[in-house]
């Protein structure tokens, strides 16, 4: 619970850098197994509180509606429950809360970027419902909010947070001033509609966003960052628990309010960590999938009509070629974990 006191450790720790009185061990080594742990923990919570929770939503008709033009074999998800987002970003905030919060005042930035753009997705989601008129939040009601966020974001990783650098693997750091601002805000708003275009095949998001977490869980734990490394694995942990009901044919779709809030998260993360300029790489998937958007609309409007791509996003290419759902997912994947076994390599080649 969040008392006048956490108040004002939050505020010495933000001041003064301090982490004293954590719940979990400082020693990086200690802190690692106890976040693997949580993990765990998460991964069961999830567990417990998705189904009961999908059936809430089954009885009260909160089902996806499905674009009319994306392909023809995915009309048969339309009703799919969705808002399924909630089950890892709860149970996230609560562990968080309980096991991370505590002389680790830091995590109340991811936690707060969490919360924030869940509700935002959430409210889209609300009005984007199967059998409703309305077709949700219009991008740009949806964008300007996003960049609200990040911008509060960035302005907490810059002043309070004191970063303002960027580590180039090999080379070394360099201070980038107020330029790191715009950087932040920018990538933040940008990662969570990259998460969110990627989210449109049963396990696809969430899995690469898995991954992402994990690599970006190892270079914290390779930094010394405790409470980044328990973060990372903790929602780690509760994405592996979403997915269970997630998994082809998925029984809950985790909707804007997860693939906005993962996407702003992770990107928050990677801020923290300071190797934020590994993020393309470490998310190439998002990367991949958002740059085939960008690059049909771009060729559409110069050619007069032509499409570079059958369909976008990517994955839509690929289910046209004959590819199945479960092919797609399971080769953007691995694609996915090469590249966030390619970011921990720079990163270790980075300075520390």
């Amino acid at each position: 619970m969040i008392t006048p006191a956490y108040a004002v450790e939050l505020f010495d720790s933000l001041r003064h850098g301090v982490v004293t009185n954590s719940l979990l061990p400082l020693d990086p080594l200690d802190n690692l197994a106890i976040s693997l742990g949580l993990s765990g923990v998460a991964f069961i919570i999830a567990l417990a509180f998705g189904r009961p929770y999908i059936d809430l939503l089954r009885a009260r008709g909160i089902g996806k509606k499905i674009r009319i033009d994306g392909p023809e074999g995915h009309m048969t998800k339309t009703g799919t429950p969705t808002m399924g987002g909630v089950i890892f970003i709860a149970t996230v905030i609560v562990l968080t809360i309980v096991f991370n919060l505590i002389g680790r005042l830091s995590m109340l930035l991811p936690l707060g970027v969490l919360t924030f753009t869940a509700v935002l997705g959430g409210i889209d989601d609300r009005l984007n419902l199967v059998g409703g008129q309305s077709t949700g939040l219009t991008a740009r009601f949806k964008m300007v909010w996003l960049l609200l966020f990040a911008a509060v974001s960035s302005l907490v990783l810059y002043f309070p947070l004191g970063l303002h650098s960027i580590y180039i693997p090999f080379i070394g750091q360099y201070n980038i001033g107020l330029l790191y601002i715009p950087i932040a805000l920018f990538s933040i708003s940008g990662t969570a509609n990259a998460v969110n275009l990627t989210d449109g095949l049963d396990t696809l998001a969430g899995g690469t966003a898995a991954v992402a977490f994990t690599a970006y869980g190892i270079i914290a734990f390779l930094q010394g960052q405790v409470q980044v490394v328990t973060f990372c694995f903790t929602m780690v942990g509760a994405l592996f628990g979403f997915l269970w009901f997630n998994a082809h044919p998925a029984q809950v779709i985790m909707g804007d309010c997860g693939a906005l809030a993962l996407g702003a998260s992770l990107a928050t993360v990677a801020f923290m960590t300071g190797q934020w300029l590994l993020l393309p790489i470490v998310g190439a998937v998002f990367v991949a999938e958002t740059t085939s958007v960008m690059l049909q609309v771009a060729w559409f409007k110069r050619t007069g009509g032509k499409r570079l791509f059958r369909m976008t996003p990517l994955h839509h290419h690929f289910e046209l070629l004959g590819w199945s759902e479960t092919q797609v997912t399971l080769r953007f994947w691995l694609a996915g974990m090469m590249a966030g076994l390619l970011g921990v390599a720079l990163a270790v080649g980075g300075p520390a």
